[in-house]
């Protein structure tokens, strides 16, 4: 029985979508404004919530399948190491942003090269890994670790976030493998909030 990924790559394409939307933002000189760096602050806190799961969770849990398998093993390092790669990237941004800095189109080009560079390098290698070894069982552990992470506050910013701008067939498919209670509450509520608050300058 096969995993269902939808959520991590409508997450991953939410990062991308958010990196184009800063890089846009710095090269018209809007990216100091607070509607972007509210963009800018709900992008942060999504991926610290998304890598630090995987490093503590996903990663060790495929880790422990592939026990004897090095190729594997050494996939799984290079994904910890890149997450790495991305933390002083990201504090370069967040400095850049706060100072008013000039260099900011430059950092922000660095960090969604890496970025990207990583999350292809997972959805080409690692989540075919993933299909292989880890049961639906074992994945539902993972995303249930980051809902608990998350709580009814972070997912009232979280799903609206996913779906902000994305094509309405993608909307369709992620909203349709939320529980029916979840797709209500962000119809009524969590979206209309998280347009009110006009991220990104929407």
């Amino acid at each position: 029985m096969s995993i269902d990924l939808t959520i991590m790559y409508a997450a991953h394409d939410a990062f991308r979508r958010d990196l184009d939307r800063l890089g846009k933002a710095a090269a018209d000189g809007t990216a100091f404004t607070p509607p972007v760096r509210a963009g800018w602050a709900d992008f942060t806190h999504q991926l610290h919530i998304h890598h630090t799961a995987e490093d503590s969770d996903l990663w060790p849990r495929v880790s422990r399948r592939v026990e004897g398998r090095p190729q594997d093993l050494a996939l799984l390092a290079e994904m910890e190491a890149e997450h790495a790669r991305l933390d002083p990237q990201l504090a370069a941004v967040e400095k850049a942003l706060h100072d008013g800095s000039a260099e900011l189109p430059a950092l922000v080009h660095t960090l969604a090269t890496t970025l990207d560079d990583h999350l292809a390098h997972e959805e080409g290698s690692a989540l075919p890994l993933i299909q292989e070894v880890l049961t639906p069982a074992d994945w539902g552990a993972f995303t249930g670790r980051i809902r608990k992470t998350q709580g009814l506050r972070g997912a009232a910013v979280f799903v609206p976030w996913i779906v902000d701008g994305i094509p309405s067939a993608d909307r369709a498919v992620f909203l349709g493998a939320l529980p029916p209670p979840v797709r209500v509450l962000n119809r009524l509520f969590w979206e209309p909030g998280y347009r009110r608050r006009g991220v990104w300058g929407s």
